[in-house]
């Protein structure tokens, strides 16, 4: 079998966009070859909202997207990848299709709106047709739908007239549909029936069969009815390695009967972030935290508090919607959903209930009946959801996962973060520790087929922001005295500002209008003083005030400190980039990130890539130490990832408590510095020294020999990273 068609290596995720379609992925491809990696990864390439920069609203299954290339620009890429030993893992959307504007952009919806139940394509979407008519929520104002013909016009968006399958309500009331989480712009499909799976499927799937695609990527698999069959179903159909976007929380485990080769990594993502602050950094950031915002000092407590609000303002319609079929205490439902500390039980109707799953919601039972008024039918509600009906046991996983998203991902996050770069995905912002022991206990299990990743286009920082904040977990004084020079000057809201600080310094430099989005997007989604659904153009004038004071006032001293612990952030960076690459699984580099990148949450974070320069890195023409030292790190270690067996061992080394070590198999060892202001502070390595296994063996950064017991201050001079070959 040729290398185009093997299971990944590694992968380089590429953001498609209308501006860089098929045609300039193909003229990378001779970078990426020298890069090292194995495949590339596209973001969604079916036909979506012409406009759309990220592809996740798809509009129509049977065709690949006309702005991308269409398909023979698709076809035309594979081959030319192909020429140069790589191959595609393709981002696919099985949970939801878009609601565009105007609405006949959708032919499937259009024919339901028009036909109702009797359209044959009823059966795609997850709609609730009680009394007859889906309930679209697009009102704004007192406009008048306009009738046009055979279509009823309300200002862009357009119905099929007479509106005898639809009903056209408030924008901020809830859809007749189940949703993308509280996006009613994204209508959910019913892929667990056959027929809708086909349809939906079999352009991605002939792509498969013809060789053009090599890999999948598995968008939101907890929106699904029964994710395990659908998983099932899909292997079945492409036969192809393939993730599935499952975020776990603390030792949560991906479950044992997916048929998918592992994640997309932000388990690993947040250990490999622990790894890199100091514990010791936690109780004085959190007294700072609490001191600069006046958030309370308890996460769980901002966790609960967050989720029920979202539950409230959002989630009213799913609410009904699975309140009719669970039956009992409508308050007991909704403390159940606020309770669950995962995105989904895994529960087949049925089925006999797992051990894990009834322990999860049983947990989550006793947690809400504390909060309830005593004799609340909680044992009740928490038996139908497990072993009722089965509309009852999928739609509440099914909801499980949108309260986790929107009342931890987007709102809980934004409210507490004493150490931003806990702030992720999946993260949990009030576990500080990650000690090496710790880290290897958990790298040992890993699996060599899931993909590990440190950045991603659903980030809330990349990963250098990440490793400049981390750095404030070792160096809480200097930091508080900072923010307190610059609170000082410029202040405006204090749930805002502290978070502010920490994202100015981390992604500095960084202009006005960057910074603005970022922060207004920020406290729409902390929701204390605006939200997406409650705007207020006095306080969003406010924000670009402390914008633009902050940068003008404060941008010097900023500049400043973020240049002071350069040396610390660039260590974390590099020993991040080098555990992440080194580590069992696919190592996936998201575009760009080969050199340092300081982006902030989408969209900042999908913006063009400047590839021109990092081809110029790359044929040797110079760039910042850091940059240089980053480029070099990951295209050496991608390139022995192509010479390492996938299964070799992860085998601990032992060190200090400023390094982690690891061996791979017998091939490979990587050791990387960690909490380097630390080890600054302490005078350096002093004669601490590790030892190698058996062998010769040559620093691939450096080109040094080693071997035996060697100084770590001899092995770490040139750089705070060292990746090792056995000769």
């Amino acid at each position: 079998m040729s290398e185009r068609f093997m299971d990944p290596i590694s992968t380089y995720r590429i953001q498609l966009t209308p501006d860089f379609g098929f045609a300039e992925v193909a003229a990378l491809a001779p970078y990426l070859k020298d890069l090292g990696i194995s495949h590339v990864y596209l973001s969604p390439i079916l036909q979506a909202a012409p406009e759309s920069r990220h592809g996740y609203d798809v509009t129509d299954h049977s065709r690949i997207r006309a702005e991308f290339g269409g398909v023979e620009g698709l076809r035309a890429l594979s081959a030319t990848l192909a020429e140069h030993g790589l191959g595609i893992v393709v981002d696919i959307v099985p949970n939801h299709m878009t609601v565009p504007v105007p609405e006949s952009g959708n032919a499937p919806l259009w024919s339901v709106l028009k036909e109702g139940q009797a359209s044959p394509y009823a059966p795609w979407f997850d709609i609730d047709w009680t009394g007859g008519k889906v309930s679209m929520p697009v009102i704004g104002d007192d406009t008048e739908p306009v009738v046009d013909g055979d279509v009823l016009r309300y200002h862009d968006h357009e119905f099929p007239f007479p509106d005898t399958c639809y009903r056209l309500v408030d924008w901020r009331e809830g859809p007749g549909y189940r949703r993308f989480f509280d996006v009613s712009s994204l209508i959910g499909l019913r892929v667990e029936d056959p027929e809708v799976f086909d349809a939906t499927h079999e352009v991605i799937l002939g792509l498969v069969e013809e060789g053009v695609i090599q890999g999948l990527r598995v968008d939101h698999p907890d929106g699904l009815a029964e994710p395990r069959g659908y998983l099932s179903r899909l292997r079945e159909a492409s036969g192809v390695w393939t993730v599935a976007e499952k975020i776990l929380i603390g030792s949560e485990q991906l479950p044992a009967d997916w048929d998918c080769d592992g994640t997309t990594g932000y388990e690993v993502l947040n250990r490999i972030t622990r790894l890199f602050v100091d514990p010791a950094g936690r109780e004085p950031l959190l007294e700072l935290f609490v001191a600069q915002t006046g958030m309370p000092s308890d996460y769980a407590t901002v966790v609960r508090r967050s989720k029920r609000e979202v539950l409230d303002l959002f989630f009213a319609a799913e609410i009904d919607r699975l309140h009719a079929v669970v039956g009992s205490d409508r308050e007991t439902l909704v403390e159940l959903l606020a309770a669950m500390p995962v995105y989904r039980a895994y529960v087949v109707p049925g089925e006999p209930v797992p051990e894990i799953a009834a322990s999860t919601v049983e947990a989550a039972g006793r947690v809400a009946a504390a909060r309830l008024p005593e004799g609340a039918p909680v044992a009740e509600v928490v038996d139908r959801v497990l072993r009722g009906p089965a509309e009852a046991v999928t739609r509440f996983q099914q909801t499980c996962g949108p309260v986790m998203a929107k009342g931890v991902e987007d709102t809980a996050l934004y409210r507490w973060y004493p150490l931003a770069c806990l702030n992720e995905v999946g993260g949990e912002p009030d576990h500080f520790a990650g000690a090496p022991g710790e880290f290897h206990t958990f790298a040992r299990e890993m699996s060599p087929t899931a993909m590990t990743t440190l950045s991603t286009h659903d980030t809330k920082r990349s990963e250098d922001v990440r490793a400049r904040l981390a750095v404030l977990s070792e160096l809480p004084g200097e930091w508080a005295a900072a923010v307190g020079e610059w609170s000082s000057k410029v202040s405006f809201d204090p749930a805002l500002d502290y978070l502010a600080w920490q994202n100015l310094m981390a992604a500095w430099p960084i202009g006005p209008d960057r910074f603005f989005d970022y922060l207004f997007k920020a406290a729409r989604e902390a929701k204390t003083s605006i939200s997406w659904a409650a705007p207020d153009p006095a306080y969003e004038a406010g924000i670009r005030d402390f914008v633009s004071r902050a940068i003008e006032e404060c941008g010097t001293s900023v500049a400043e400190f973020a240049a002071g612990i350069e040396p610390y952030a660039r260590s974390n960076s590099l020993g991040q980039k080098l555990v992440q690459l080194m580590l069992p699984g696919v190592p996936d580099l998201y575009w760009g990130n080969e050199i340092t990148d300081f982006s902030l949450v989408d969209p900042d974070n999908r913006r063009p890539v400047d590839f021109p320069l990092r081809r110029r890195m790359l044929a040797g023409e110079g760039g910042s130490p850091w940059d240089e030292a980053k480029l070099l790190v990951t295209v050496q270690a991608l390139n022995l990832r192509r010479r390492l067996d996938p299964a070799a061992p992860y085998v601990p080394l032992e060190a200090g408590e400023h390094v982690v070590a690891f061996a791979r198999g017998e091939r490979a060892v990587t050791v990387a510095t960690r909490l380097p202001a630390g080890l600054a502070r302490r005078g350096g390595w002093g004669s601490e020294a590790i030892t190698l296994p058996h062998g010769a063996w040559r620093d691939l950064l450096t080109g040094a020999e080693h071997t035996g017991r060697i100084p770590l201050a001899h092995l770490l001079s040139t750089y705070p990273v060292a990746l090792l070959e056995r000769e």
